[in-house]
């Protein structure tokens, strides 16, 4: 065990990853030595930042606690704190399960941790953070919680009714983060779409997204977890104006099917979601979707499936996931439906999909061949740079591998040509810097 070190794990999304940071920047302010996500965990206090939205996460989170509650009997490690998304949910039952963890916080009091330790909390660093992430970007949370129904989700009983952050506080974290170096933000929340609505009383994403945009220094600005419903359709002309905004927007359809969405609770149909996705190609002129599908809800038929499949073959999105329902306790959909649907039945019905997205994934990377892109360098590994186009988020979206003919410095732009495709990667030679 080692004295004054704070080891720290996030498990999760990148809004979890954002709680993560800033904490990471009040233990460091005090004198702590902090890691993330460490190789070896031996920190005098560890803390651990879970998920709580479904099953597997769930229980990913707990056995991360349990394998933590073994080492602080060995002595490997010292103070055992939980915080995060499954701890908000399960606050009572973990309290009496888990008495390893020396104190369990929630989704949002997780401050009080540096105060509980006799620390004092700097507010003047309330916007500030120590990135996990490579230096030149950076996730820009810019709300919390949903007031969305869906019928699966377990987000709003988790995170309660929807927090936008004030415009200023968000530019504020933007412009400290440019003096750091960072060039490239991803805009996320549970919804995007949704901003403004219960500050200012209107849509007002359309107008963060051009106040970021106007902040020099900012070269991408790219969106994550939009809504269909009620979408802002100014943010379209954003992002037709603004070079910095990327041709890029991740909003999550679910289904296709109408039975499937007023089941689900979605507040769209069938036609209206094919009319969204028209006009957001019409007016985005080479906007890649990202969407987020989901099979197995309660009362889905073969039918059912059969539309999301010839969906998918229409619409041809560039980037698609999905997951099979999880019947999670105290939503909609645990209190009115069964979940009848046999897991193997949701496995088939997801691989199918799957297999029909990765046909059309690779069609699209090889109808690249031969175009030139402006990419970001995100690391160099043995064989390899490796980058991305604006069209593709870390992590989650295809990378773009360039030949070491000639040095390339990580962190910059530089534009390339495609040479070859695989299904999920792109390969490349540079051409030059941007």
């Amino acid at each position: 065990m080692k004295k004054n070190k704070v080891d720290i794990i996030t498990l999760g999304c990148s809004k979890n990853l954002v709680d993560s940071e800033q904490l990471m920047r009040q233990f460091k302010a005090n004198g702590y030595t902090v890691t993330h996500d460490p190789d070896k965990v031996n920190g005098e206090i560890v803390v651990v930042n879970t998920c709580g939205f479904i099953g597997d996460a769930q229980e990913e989170s707990v056995n991360m606690i349990l394998e933590l509650g073994e080492a602080k009997k060995r002595g490997t490690i010292g103070q055992l704190y939980v915080m995060g998304c499954l701890s908000e949910r399960f606050l009572e039952e973990l309290t009496q399960e888990l008495p390893e963890v020396n104190r369990f916080y929630g989704k949002f009091n997780w401050k009080e941790l540096i105060s509980d330790l006799g620390k004092p909390y700097f507010q003047d660093l309330a916007a500030d953070r120590v990135l996990t992430t490579p230096n030149h970007y950076a996730y820009l949370k810019i709300g919390e919680g949903c007031n969305r129904t869906c019928s699966y989700c377990s987000i709003p009983i988790i995170t309660g009714r929807y927090q936008s952050q004030p415009m200023e506080e968000i530019e504020k974290g933007v412009r400290l983060l440019v003096s750091q170096g960072v060039k490239e933000f991803q805009m996320i929340a549970q919804d995007l779409t949704y901003y403004g609505l219960d500050r200012y009383k209107r849509y007002a994403l359309p107008e963060l997204v051009e106040r970021v945009s106007d902040i020099p220094g900012v070269e991408w600005l790219r969106l994550h977890y939009a809504y269909p419903t009620h979408f802002p359709f100014d943010l379209l002309r954003v992002m037709r104006e603004r070079e910095n905004v990327c041709n890029y927007l991740d909003i999550a359809l679910q289904h296709i099917s109408d039975p499937m969405l007023k089941q689900m609770r979605r507040n769209i149909t069938k036609e209206e979601t094919y009319e969204l996705i028209q006009r957001l190609r019409e007016e985005v002129p080479g906007v890649h979707l990202r969407t987020t599908l989901m099979v197995g809800h309660p009362g889905e038929t073969e039918q059912d499936v059969e539309e999301m499949v010839e969906f998918i073959r229409k619409t041809r999105f560039e980037r698609m996931g999905a997951f099979a329902y999880s019947h999670e306790t105290g939503t909609y959909a645990y209190k009115h439906y069964q979940d009848e649907i046999p897991q193997e039945v949701k496995q088939d019905r997801l691989d199918y999909i799957m297999r029909l997205q990765e046909r059309i994934a690779g069609e699209i990377s090889e109808s690249k061949v031969g175009q030139t892109f402006k990419v970001i360098i995100d690391r160099e590994e043995e064989n390899f740079y490796i980058g991305r186009t604006e069209f593709d988020s870390p992590e989650v979206d295809p990378e773009v591998l360039i030949s070491k003919d000639q040095p390339l410095s990580p962190g910059k732009f530089y534009h390339v040509k495609i040479d070859s495709a695989e299904t999920f990667d792109l390969y490349a030679k540079a051409i030059s810097p941007c």
